[in-house]
């Protein structure tokens, strides 16, 4: 298996939006109302959205393909861009997914990966996300990694208002 990571450009926006919806209905359409996930992939993924953060100097996608398929892909945030802390000294991994028919194969590790070079090569001091707090798998994966839990924040889903632990790397 050969995987490639590739960096989106504003080129890349309709296969961008598609491997954002896909993966986010794959990894939670089981566990929230069909009008919540409905509403946020409609929002959260609207071609305005994804544009805006395509186009946003201080955001990066990079993408992952076996071959010519698109598996997975990895967002991170610098600076303002960042949702929460918009620290100078740390990058956001914002997003990590990959569609299920990879689980298993070392896809996120690799787009891990990806994102703590880029840490290291900014000099940036530490790394940071949110997790939901429901998503058990994704927590163990960031603890495999050497995340610690921080803080917490609200992610309002549709009409419904979860949790999201916030974890963090020192580099």
């Amino acid at each position: 298996m050969s995987i490639q990571l590739v960096k989106a450009t504003i080129n890349d926006l309709k296969t961008v939006r598609q491997i954002g919806i896909d993966t986010f209905y794959e990894s939670f359409a089981s566990v929230n109302t069909e009008e919540n996930m409905a509403y946020y992939l409609e929002t959260g993924f609207s071609e305005e959205k994804v544009v805006s953060e395509l186009s946003n100097p201080d955001s990066e996608f990079h993408l992952a393909y076996e071959d010519d398929t698109l598996i997975g892909y990895l967002k991170i945030n610098h600076g303002p861009a960042q949702t929460e802390l918009k620290d100078e000294t740390a990058l956001e991994i914002e997003r990590i997914y990959v569609l299920k028919a990879w689980h298993g194969l070392k896809i996120g590790q690799l787009l891990y990966e990806k994102a703590m070079e880029i840490a290291r090569e900014r000099k940036y001091k530490y790394v940071w996300l949110g997790v939901w707090e429901k998503n058990e798998k994704a927590i163990g994966f960031y603890k495999r990694n050497g995340f610690v839990a921080f803080d917490q924040h609200l992610f309002k889903l549709g009409d419904d208002v979860q949790t999201d632990i916030m974890m963090r790397l020192e580099l």
